[in-house]
């Protein structure tokens, strides 16, 4: 199964600049998943990382996997749209070779693990079949809206004529 980035924008809540995979060109659902990243000159991170020597940020690399690894998760999760995949942990980091513009980052996640509520994948991201980074990621699936701000907001729907609860 292959995804576009319309497919990935329904399954993933990240945004420009944030959105760190283009396509997804294999997927088993709740095994593994391999996801395309296109890296050019126009990223905003180039800007300042490093000037005259652009490399992708290394946690960067790592976003991209937890980010492939989210969507494993959410094809999973019927409504979606009211959760959230949030990364709780990285193990076995490794940065093996820069990335750099023109390149186009293969990011590969297997699933460890795999539960309704949270997971574990190690992934491994790629530039011409050349290992860049390495690493295993735990995340968990969590409501979209903040206990406190659902709280917060109900309490303001609860009082009369529009006046501040506090």
């Amino acid at each position: 199964m292959t995804l576009d980035i319309q497919e990935i924008l329904g399954m993933l809540p990240h945004r420009y600049p944030f959105l760190l995979i283009d396509r997804i060109v294999e997927f088993e659902p709740t095994k593994r998943l391999v996801a395309i990243k296109n890296v050019t000159i126009n990223e905003p991170f180039f800007q300042g990382h490093f000037p005259g020597y652009p490399i992708m940020p290394g946690v960067l690399v790592v976003e991209a996997m937890a980010q492939a690894g989210g969507v494993i998760m959410m094809a999973e999760i019927p409504d979606r749209e009211k959760k959230l995949v949030v990364f709780t942990g990285i193990e076995r980091a490794k940065f093996r070779r820069p990335i750099t513009p023109g390149d186009q980052l293969r990011i590969e996640v297997e699933v460890l693990s795999f539960r309704t509520r949270a997971g574990r994948i190690a992934g491994r991201a790629t530039v011409d079949g050349k290992l860049a980074c390495e690493a295993t990621l735990t995340c968990q699936v969590v409501p979209r809206v903040r206990k406190a701000a659902v709280e917060n907001a109900e309490a303001t729907a609860a009082v009369p004529d529009g006046d501040s609860a506090e």
